[in-house]
């Protein structure tokens, strides 16, 4: 009955996170009001008015001016069963702010269907590099300058997880029967950028075993045991995380697996038997070198 009735000003702006009064203006300015209207009553939007409305808002918060916006919205064939579209960007600075802008406004949907198209076209390595770090380090600028945004900041992180987890679960016939090893050293609970490896690992045909954030030197060593994998790459996002004695505590195997250490927590200095990458594509690059064709 709802959905025949239409639904009110009110539930509009509470599911598309607009003010009503940016829902009258948007109606007043441009057309984009409801159309359902019963007698004696107010007007009520349709699904097909709400779909519109969401496309509304999603050009607008990745940045296309609202009167083009509007244009684009009425005119763009609309279907409550079909993804919203995704505008077109001129630049990859553009699709940096669109995210952070998508991000404020809550919406993940918009987020999550960009970053997926950008990896679709440019492939793991280049999003990471010239979409979601600097969209990341934007987020967490502002937090740090600011103390706000902190939600924002755990939304996009638990985005970016869920879209790297899928992509790595998509592999089939990996080349390297024994999976590579990727693990956040000791204490270190930043794991975003091996979930980036693992993905990126899996274009390439790799496996992996990931164990994520805060590994332990002592659970690491047994599941090398374990698995005897051909490369562990240990991730140390803090200085005060990267623990050296994972260098010389894992279990003695032949043949040894190689040792990469990733993030700016290692200390090249003091990294002794092990190979210290500083990006997704060295690292990349030394793992399937390291497993050959």
């Amino acid at each position: 009955m709802e959905a025949q009735r239409g639904v009110t000003v009110a539930e509009v702006a509470h599911r598309l996170g607009v003010a009503p009064a940016t829902l009258r203006t948007w109606d007043r300015r441009y057309g984009l009001g409801p159309t359902t209207h019963e007698a004696g009553a107010h007007r009520r939007y349709s699904d097909e008015d709400l779909a519109r409305l969401a496309t509304m808002r999603r050009l607008v918060v990745s940045g296309v001016p609202p009167q083009q916006a509007a244009q684009l919205a009425k005119s763009a064939p609309v279907s409550i069963d079909e993804p919203l579209p995704l505008p077109k960007f001129q630049d990859r600075e553009d699709v940096v702010v669109a995210i952070v802008r998508a991000l404020d406004g809550i919406d993940s949907g918009f987020v999550e269907a960009l970053i997926r198209r950008e990896i679709l076209s440019a492939g793991i390595i280049k999003t990471w590099n010239e979409i979601l770090v600097p969209a990341l380090v934007l987020v967490g600028k502002r937090w740090e300058e600011s103390g706000s945004g902190i939600e924002v900041e755990h939304l996009f992180s638990e985005i970016v997880k869920r879209i790297m987890r899928e992509c790595a679960n998509e592999i089939e016939s990996p080349r390297n029967p024994k999976p590579v090893l990727l693990a956040s050293i000791g204490e270190e609970h930043h794991c975003l950028a091996i979930h980036a490896l693992a993905a990126a690992l899996a274009e390439e045909n790799i496996a992996t075993h990931f164990l994520g954030a805060r590994t332990p030197v002592s659970a690491l060593s047994e599941m090398v045991r374990k698995t005897h994998p051909p490369v562990v790459f240990l991730w140390a996002q803090l200085a005060k995380n990267a623990d050296y004695s994972a260098m010389s505590a894992l279990p003695a195997l032949r043949p040894a697996p190689r040792l990469i250490l990733g993030g700016p927590g290692w200390e090249p200095s003091q990294v002794t038997g092990a190979s210290l990458v500083e990006t997704l594509f060295e690292a990349c690059e030394l793992v399937g070198s390291t497993i050959g064709k």
